[in-house]
């Protein structure tokens, strides 16, 4: 009655404290669900009593001060206290004489070399060492009075100085094992360097006398002893810490309050209620055991029906998959065939096309030897090709230099004209504007032709028109309009910006030839120096050939860019001078013609692409 009162009296209040909620002689071996070791040590280090507190003053080494030397001095010397551990017995004869010997001979400290070491991996290997010499592999064993076996046994925990063991429920143990409040642990432990396990810790417990630690480990944050075993209830965590010897609580007989009043006890209809609430859970307890003993009978009498019909559904079973195989095995099989013969007809393919191969490189092989004769033969043609176009390329340039020459200005630095008529470089302030527009319009024209004869496409197209000369801008994408005058306008900006594209287009010309420009702003010296490259060698300029002016005079030809190239030369330049390499060339050719017994059209057509281009 007193603990239904204390049960009820502290509902009551609702007391919310940190503390157990199970009474000490209500701790049994039911409620045990665990078991935790901290700071396993296996082989403990050999304790080692000091003479006296080391200290850096005794060093014969250390600084004397006077101050120093007079508290050091025998007779006024204030000895320091020691703690109870290392007091010993009144000092002896040879007590005092080991004493003195220590203060005549030095002092030697301990090193600390394998710590002081400036390489961290150094200090890590020692450190990996150490923790390493305290890892043990752990186990125990619960033992109960009166039990011959051992009623737990916990699994292995390797390598380890804080084993934390698997919860467990003794519950399955019967009576006569979970309601005892007394155990006994064996503890076994084994070092990497040991070959068997060690019987480390024997623990003979009473539950009652276990100190409670708090909820869990986490909430406890006093240091433990080593080889420290921890017990976990359903009401937090419990250990014996200072070795109290095993005592059994006393049951409380009367309940008391803190005042010293007595607390009144349950009703009479709380106790009747408490008899009737017995006697039916001893009921439903025995309606459970008659219920078990049918389902038993029950079981015992249909257990060849209920095998029979395990039988079958695992038939069943057993059949549904084998027939689901049988299917993935058919499928695999259609898979496998259509895939036969898919690889048969490749390699039928393939047979087929190394069969072809093999009969065209034997033709091949046959026509490689008259191949490689006529590949010398080519060679050397293109060759003789290549240097017939670039003396052609030097002639034309020749020729486009005398219709259109540039020359110096005597006395001015990067100044020219272009026949006759001055053309400055970028600077067009206090300008003759219709000298400066025929100049741009024979720059445009010879630069256009240029771009044809060394079969460059201008990035900036230029439309030749004396001294309405335009060009356009197709790359640039922002600009409202695409085409620019290369005479001045009232727009200045207009005219700058195409002879801007001007200069590029030369630019473009001289790169195409390797030639980097340092300033693009010079248009006549850039162009200049463009001649001057395309001109330059030591042979002598050949003849231009048969052909190839009388027929752009009569127009047989298709009309091409060349060739307006040429026309536009021939009406551009110089009018004269033109006509008489006109007339000189129709000449030539008419002889060619006359001494081959051909027409001029026939001439005109076998004549080869670089006759036609010049």
């Amino acid at each position: 009655m007193a603990l239904i009162q204390g049960a009820l009296g502290d509902e009551d209040t609702g007391d919310s404290h940190e503390g157990p909620w199970l009474y000490p002689w209500n701790r049994r071996l039911r409620n045990l669900h665990g078991i935790s070791v901290r700071n396993l040590v296996v082989t403990p280090h050999p304790s080692r009593t000091r003479g006296k507190t080391i200290d850096d003053e005794d060093l014969p080494n250390s600084l004397q001060t006077p101050s120093k030397k007079l508290a050091q001095d025998d007779t006024r010397a204030l000895h320091q206290s020691r703690s109870f551990a290392d007091l010993k017995s009144p000092v002896t004869a040879t007590a005092v004489q080991s004493e003195e010997n220590r203060k005549t001979k030095p002092l030697r400290r301990r090193s600390t070399l394998p710590w002081s070491d400036p390489n961290p991996y150094s200090r890590q290997i020692k450190l990996e060492d150490i923790i390493n010499s305290r890892m043990a592999d752990t186990w125990f064993s619960l033992h109960c009075n009166g039990v011959d076996e051992p009623v737990y046994v916990s699994e292995i925990i390797e390598n380890t100085t804080n084993p934390s063991f698997k919860h467990f429920d003794l519950m399955t143990s019967g009576p006569s094992v979970s309601r005892l409040d007394h155990v006994v642990l064996k503890l076994y432990a084994k070092t990497a360097s040991m070959s068997e396990y060690v019987f480390l810790v024997e623990l003979d417990q009473h539950l009652q006398s276990l100190e409670f630690l708090g909820k869990s480990l986490e909430s406890f944050r006093q240091p433990l002893p080593a080889n420290s075993i921890l017990f976990h209830f359903p009401d937090g965590v419990f250990g014996n810490l200072t070795d109290i010897p095993p005592v059994r609580a006393p049951i409380p007989t009367r309940p008391k309050s803190t005042d010293g009043r007595v607390v009144p006890m349950a009703s009479f209809d709380q106790l009747m209620r408490m008899l009737k609430l017995e006697e039916c859970i001893q009921d439903a307890v025995a309606t459970r055991e008659q219920l078990e003993l049918q389902m038993n009978s029950i079981l015992e009498q249909n257990e060849r029906a209920l095998k029979a019909q395990s039988r079958l559904a695992e038939s069943q079973e057993r059949l549904s998959l084998m027939n689901q195989a049988i299917a993935d095995l058919k499928k695999q099989m259609r898979a496998k065939t259509k895939r036969k013969k898919e690889l048969i007809a490749s390699m039928k393919a393939r047979k087929e096309a190394m069969e072809r191969g093999r009969q065209e490189q034997e033709k091949t092989r046959s026509h490689l030897p008259d191949a490689q004769a006529k590949l010398a033969t080519s060679a050397k043609v293109l060759e003789e090709t290549k240097e017939n176009i670039r003396g052609q390329i030097r002639r034309i340039c020749e020729d486009m230099h005398g219709v259109y020459p540039i020359e110096p200005i005597p006395g001015k630095p990067l100044a020219f004209t272009v026949c006759g008529l001055p053309l400055p470089n970028s600077n067009f302030e206090d300008i003759d504007r219709e000298t400066v527009a025929a100049a741009l319009g024979y720059t445009a024209h010879l630069v256009y032709l240029l771009s044809f004869y060394l079969f460059t496409h201008l990035p900036y197209p230029i439309q030749p028109c004396s001294s309405t000369s335009l060009i356009q801008d197709p790359v640039s994408i922002s600009l409202p309009q695409r085409t620019y005058p290369l005479y001045p306008v009232n727009a200045q900006y207009r005219f700058e910006y195409g002879v801007f594209l001007l200069n590029k287009d030369i630019e473009f010309l001289l790169c195409k030839q390797g030639v980097r420009v340092l300033d693009i702003r010079h248009t006549l010296p850039n162009l200049k120096y463009l001649l001057y490259i395309l001109t330059e060698g030591t042979s002598e300029i050949p003849a231009r050939k048969a052909g190839g002016i009388q027929a752009l005079a009569r127009g047989r030809l298709t009309p091409s860019l060349s060739s307006r190239n040429s026309e536009d030369s021939a009406v551009g330049g110089d009018v004269s001078y033109s006509r008489k390499i006109l007339e000189e060339a129709s000449k030539t050719n008419g002889e060619a013609i006359a001494d081959k017994g051909k027409s001029p059209i026939l001439a005109v057509e076998n004549a080869s692409p670089s006759s036609q281009m010049a």
